[in-house]
């Protein structure tokens, strides 16, 4: 590969070079995994310093702590000598008296081989995660391999990725030198840095422009069995549709894509999905997925990442303008950043043509329906504002299900109180002309903020009911003024430990039944003491032979009423895993299917707003 840069740009690193941060990461010289980070600094302005890894990143709610996967460092002065330090926690070091601090040196471990060991730490979502394969790949997501001096998070780095000479790396970054073995990237501060990741294999990618966009698209593959061309019809159709449905809201000229497929093979990892950023967003998916299913997560995951270039990557309050990577502090608002997100993620596909009006219709009956396993009378803004303390972080998942239902509720009554000239996409978008990327708003006066540009006090009372206070949603009501009713059908009893077999998921390491942990537990489960987070290994003596799956499910459909059942189970006891046997007598359950479905005969008033919602039109 011929490497051209532009003049202007060689001369932008030279005169940056002097007063920013000189990060090298070397991905040729990998030794047992790891790889080596130099991070060189300008001169220190303060004896006293602290320097961090991230606790938690932007678009994740949880702690990460990914200074933990960091060893050997060493802090240097400008004569090379070791200076001493207190480490205060897994993600800061103390330094006294650093005003000589030039370098700072340490290795990388990657979380990807993490991901399957939880005793100690709950898994690193692979998207936000790290992955080192020597000759295969590397994950570069940042903010897993740079760390950050305090006061020093505005200062420009310059990072310097030594690579092997066949590699590709994969960014939204704009590579500011000639050589074949080298990447020199120029980033304006810290929050930049952990805004664009990037990942290094062997070249397989795609540009293209679509809807006045330029896209990368780059692919690993562990096998070869796909290639990034693979992709590109749908994902064009894909950027087109939504780049149309944002209009003005949305102004990248550029983006790019990392898609990772996980082979079966080690790392094996289990966080499959996306992680956003202004430019681009890293996505992991499994290689074994058939190709209409992994082009169908595309459309899915990544529409819903780039819908995040509105919110809250460019509109948002100041907790995230502001963000503390050491000492996060959370939005009240995951009901529009996620919610509202993953709203326009499906709202998009029925506008633009892209599924019929059944198929977004099953979407919305499948988020009532997942969001029952959560609380419903939960605030939604303090859940979000307090996602990661214990007592809350299990109910996070409940804003891709229940915040997308607010925010439909909201657009139905935006649209009705305008007479179908006013919807939630109207909404943000003059959100997003009085706020921006550089304004943020007051986390606690985004109601007040609303109310101001929509003209309609009558949302305060929406957002104080069902978004800040404890009612549940009426969707019944709302999904009426649509021309949309519930209908209801109760199924025979059947016998599962969760109360929608559904939700049952397979570990092929352990070979067991596993469930998601927010998935509702049967009666029978509870009268057992049976735990979510137990994994099934057997079923009265018959174990799961995933190939003849069948057969399993059949035995338990011949299970009756008050029957002994025995169900041995894998526990978690510390960094171990208890064989237990529960045992209790059966309990079958009933279980209410709830199915929407467009009403017959709508008044016309319910067909007109039903018409406005579908297609966006006024």
């Amino acid at each position: 590969m011929k490497k051209i840069a532009l003049s202007l740009s060689v001369l932008a690193t030279v005169l940056v070079s002097a007063q920013s941060i000189k990060t090298n990461i070397d991905l040729v010289n990998v030794k047992d995994d790891k790889v080596a980070v130099t991070m060189e600094f300008p001169k220190m302005k303060s004896g006293d310093i602290k320097f961090h890894f991230p606790k938690t990143v932007p678009g994740t709610y949880s702690v990460d702590d990914y200074g933990r996967f960091i060893e050997g460092i060493k802090f240097l002065d400008n004569k090379g000598k070791e200076l001493t330090f207190t480490k205060v926690n897994d993600n800061t070091y103390s330094l006294k008296n650093a005003q000589n601090l030039t370098k700072v040196t340490y290795l990388v471990n990657d979380s990807f081989d993490d991901e399957m060991d939880t005793s100690k730490h709950k898994a690193v979502f692979s998207p936000s995660g790290t992955d080192i394969e020597q000759g295969k790949v590397y994950m570069i997501n940042t903010h897993g391999f740079i760390g950050y001096i305090d006061n020093m998070q505005d200062v420009p780095y310059q990072l310097v990725v030594q690579k092997p000479t066949d590699f590709y790396g994969t960014t939204a970054l704009v590579d500011q030198d000639k050589s074949e073995s080298t990447d020199t990237y120029v980033l304006a501060n810290y929050a930049k840095v952990t805004d664009s990741p990037l990942m290094y294999t062997k070249p397989d990618y795609i540009t293209f422009n679509a809807g006045g966009m330029d896209l990368v698209l780059g692919v690993y593959s562990p096998t070869g069995k796909y290639k990034a061309a693979d992709f590109k019809e749908n994902l064009e159709k894909m950027v087109v549709a939504q780049k149309k449905f944002l209009g003005d809201m949305n102004t990248n000229k550029k983006y790019a894509i990392l898609l990772y497929l996980s082979g079966t093979g080690e790392p094996q990892i289990k966080g499959f999905g996306a992680l956003e950023h202004h430019e681009s967003t890293s996505v992991v998916l499994p290689e074994m997925m058939p190709k209409d299913a992994i082009d169908k997560a595309i459309t899915d995951v990544v529409s819903h990442e780039f819908f995040h270039t509105v919110n809250p990557l460019k509109t948002h309050s100041e907790e995230i303008h502001n963000f503390d990577y050491a000492d996060p502090k959370m939005s009240q608002h995951l009901w529009m950043y996620e919610g509202g997100t993953e709203y326009f993620a499906n709202l998009f596909q029925i506008q633009e043509g892209l599924i019929d009006k059944n198929e977004f219709l099953k979407r919305i009956n499948e988020k009532i329906t997942n969001s029952k396993n959560y609380d419903d009378t939960m605030p939604f803004t303090v859940m979000s504002k307090n996602v990661l303390l214990d007592q809350y972080k299990d109910q996070y998942r409940n804003v891709y299900e229940k915040g997308t239902l607010l925010t439909m509720c909201l657009d139905i009554e935006l649209r009705k109180l305008s007479n179908g000239e006013m919807g939630y996409r109207d909404m943000i978008r003059k959100l997003s002309q009085r706020f921006g990327e550089n304004k943020p708003f007051k986390d606690d006066k985004l109601i007040d903020e609303l109310v101001t540009v929509t003209g309609y006090p009558q949302i305060k009372d929406f957002y104080n009911k069902y978004i800040a206070g404890s009612q549940p949603t009426p969707y019944a009501e709302y999904l009426s003024q649509v021309g949309v009713e519930i209908s209801k059908q109760e199924t025979p009893p059947i016998f599962w430990l969760i109360k929608d077999p559904n939700q049952t998921g397979y570990n092929e390491k352990n070979n067991t039944f596993v469930f998601d942990e927010s998935s509702a537990l049967s009666p029978f489960s509870k009268s057992i003491g049976f735990k979510i987070t137990d994994e099934v290994l057997a079923l009265d003596g018959k174990t799961i032979d995933i190939k003849n799956v069948q057969a399993f499910i059949n035995y338990s459909k011949t299970i009756k009423e008050g029957q002994n059942v025995t169900v041995t189970v894998l526990r978690k006891n510390g960094d171990k895993m208890d064989k237990i046997d529960l045992k209790g007598k059966a309990i079958l359950d009933k279980l209410t299917m709830e199915t929407l479905q467009y009403k017959a005969n709508p008044t016309p008033a319910e067909k007109k707003l039903q018409d406005q919602w579908l297609t966006g039109k006024k």
